[in-house]
């Protein structure tokens, strides 16, 4: 087994059990959990040849900010409970890789506390759209370059067990961006009337361009599109949202094409290794973002997520060389579509 491939169960050895399950879960019967990964592993290449491969590059462009590699990681909460070094540490191992990490609005750490490097915020809108303001405010002055907006997510699923999580975690450690009392007040609740008009709401107030995550649905990708997304995220909310929903690498070609060019296009879910996100790029995402992977190296602290993005590179780039291909650009097209997992 390759150190990437173990990440998950030495989280496990290391974590409380509650937090372990905060992370590890899906909703539902984790139908859309447990088949993200498979489809990953279903798309085949077909790589060129008689191609100068003696100087590959990793660097990619997103929202015009030059990165050095062609994933970054993707929000997630509670990282102060899986490590004590919480976001800073995945911040300052992430940027040290040159890649992108996207903060969770609910991280355990304030934003101003933030060390440097490049990162975008995660949002949701609540119903009351004022109170998002302080919190859009802040992330702006503490050198947010993009916001993502979470479209998936009108409610929140239910999950086994989530109820445990919340009753042991440290509330020190959760939400700290919120005011005080924040969600007793009216109006709080995530909005279940969201609309493509947010995405141009959100870039009126922040001033920066938006990203819409969830995204399954090539008709979906298009209104994002027409509202003025700086992009559009391929997501299912690594399964825990709506169970059942469609993998993303499934979901993934029709929305390249529905985007025709237009914005660029990213994915997550089930990322687990480098030819992973080689897949992604060749199935026409512009980058892949690693939910799971990058928390489960957290719990063996900031050295592990610096080997993990340490690892991804020696494998992208393998993947890439043996492909025939010296960028990641270069990947686009070369995938049949998946197999069947």
């Amino acid at each position: 087994m390759s150190w990437l491939a173990g990440l998950e169960e030495r989280a496990r050895a290391v974590l409380p059990a509650h937090v372990f399950d905060y992370v590890a879960t899906g909703s539902g019967g984790n139908a859309t959990r447990d088949e993200a990964a498979d489809a990953w592993r279903a798309v085949r290449l077909a790589p060129h040849v008689l191609r100068d491969v003696t100087s590959v590059s990793l660097a990619t462009t997103l929202l015009g900010h030059e990165y050095a590699v062609p994933w970054g990681v993707a929000p997630t909460s509670a990282q102060r409970e899986v490590h004590a070094g919480g976001e800073p540490a995945m911040l300052r191992a992430t940027a040290a890789a040159g890649a992108l990490t996207v903060v969770s609005s609910n991280a355990g750490t304030r934003f101003a506390d933030l060390p440097d490097g490049p990162w975008w915020l995660q949002v949701y809108v609540p119903a009351d759209r004022t109170l998002a303001e302080p919190l859009l405010h802040a992330a702006v002055e503490a050198g947010a370059s993009a916001l993502v907006l979470t479209v998936d997510t009108p409610v929140v699923a239910r999950k086994p067990t989530e109820s445990s999580f919340w009753e042991l975690a440290d509330p020190q450690w959760l939400r700290v961006n919120f005011d005080e009392g924040y969600d007793d007040r009216p109006g709080a609740e995530k909005a279940t009337d969201l609309g493509p008009h947010d995405l141009g709401w959100l870039a009126g107030v922040s001033g920066l361009p938006v990203v819409a995550k969830g995204v399954l649905r090539p008709d979906d990708a298009r209104r994002c599109v027409d509202a003025g997304a700086a992009a559009v995220w391929v997501s299912n909310h690594g399964g825990r949202q709506l169970d059942r929903a469609l993998p993303t690498a499934l979901a993934l070609p029709a929305v390249v094409d529905a985007v025709d060019g237009a914005t660029q296009v990213y994915v997550d879910g089930g990322i687990r290794s480098g030819l992973d996100v080689v897949a992604a790029l060749a199935l026409g995402a512009d980058a892949a973002f690693l939910g799971r992977p990058p928390v489960w190296a957290l719990a063996e602290g900031e050295a592990a997520v610096a080997r993990l993005h340490a690892e991804l590179a020696v494998e992208v780039t393998e993947a890439l060389t043996l492909a025939g291909c010296r960028t990641p650009a270069d990947v686009r097209g070369i995938a049949a579509f998946p197999a069947t997992p």
